[in-house]
């Protein structure tokens, strides 16, 4: 017999050995209940589902990652700013019905397949090629507004500085 054989064979016996391991529960007399490797008198066996696992990206994949990100920064390079016109950072406004149109502009404007993206408090809420973005029923209170531009993947290529504003609106006891 070859002996990297017999070596890789015991060294696959060794490794498959707690796989195909059994896993009991018993109940004792007290409504205690126990798990083991050990069969024991009332035992029953349990079906146990096999551990999940994470596959890392291949090195491959993430060198790819990095060239997608060297185009997104390249497509965002193009842009010199993006910004809010309205609201104004700081402004406090009335809304009766919390309504709020945002007006948007990019230097130099936007390129073929771009959009703005408005997010309200982190989450995004609109996007549009308009350079307008119409939000409803904005609670009142003070918020923060940020603005990105969007390529055709929805991958976000430039991203202008936040603004806070407040809204302020009747209560339902006014």
């Amino acid at each position: 017999m070859n002996p990297k054989f017999g070596i890789t064979a015991g060294l696959m016996l060794l490794l498959t050995g707690p796989v195909a391991a059994e896993v009991y529960r018993n109940v004792d007399a007290q409504g205690n209940v126990t798990f083991s490797d050990e069969p024991s008198e009332g035992a029953e066996t349990v079906d146990v589902k096999p551990v999940t696992t994470v596959t890392l990206p291949k090195l491959r994949n993430v060198r790819e990652t990095d060239r997608l990100r060297e185009e997104v920064e390249q497509e965002g390079s193009a842009y010199e700013s993006v910004s809010f016109i309205y609201p104004e950072d700081g402004q406090a406004f009335h809304s009766g019905n919390g309504n709020i149109r945002f007006e948007v502009q990019s230097t130099p404007g936007l390129q073929p397949g771009h959009k703005y993206e408005v997010t309200l408090d982190g989450q995004p809420v609109g996007q549009s090629s308009s350079g307008f973005v119409s939000v409803s029923n904005v609670f009142r209170g003070t918020h923060e507004a940020g603005i990105h531009i969007v390529d055709s993947n929805g991958v976000q290529v430039k991203t202008g500085n936040a603004i806070r504003f407040t809204v302020h609106r009747p209560s339902v006891q006014n």
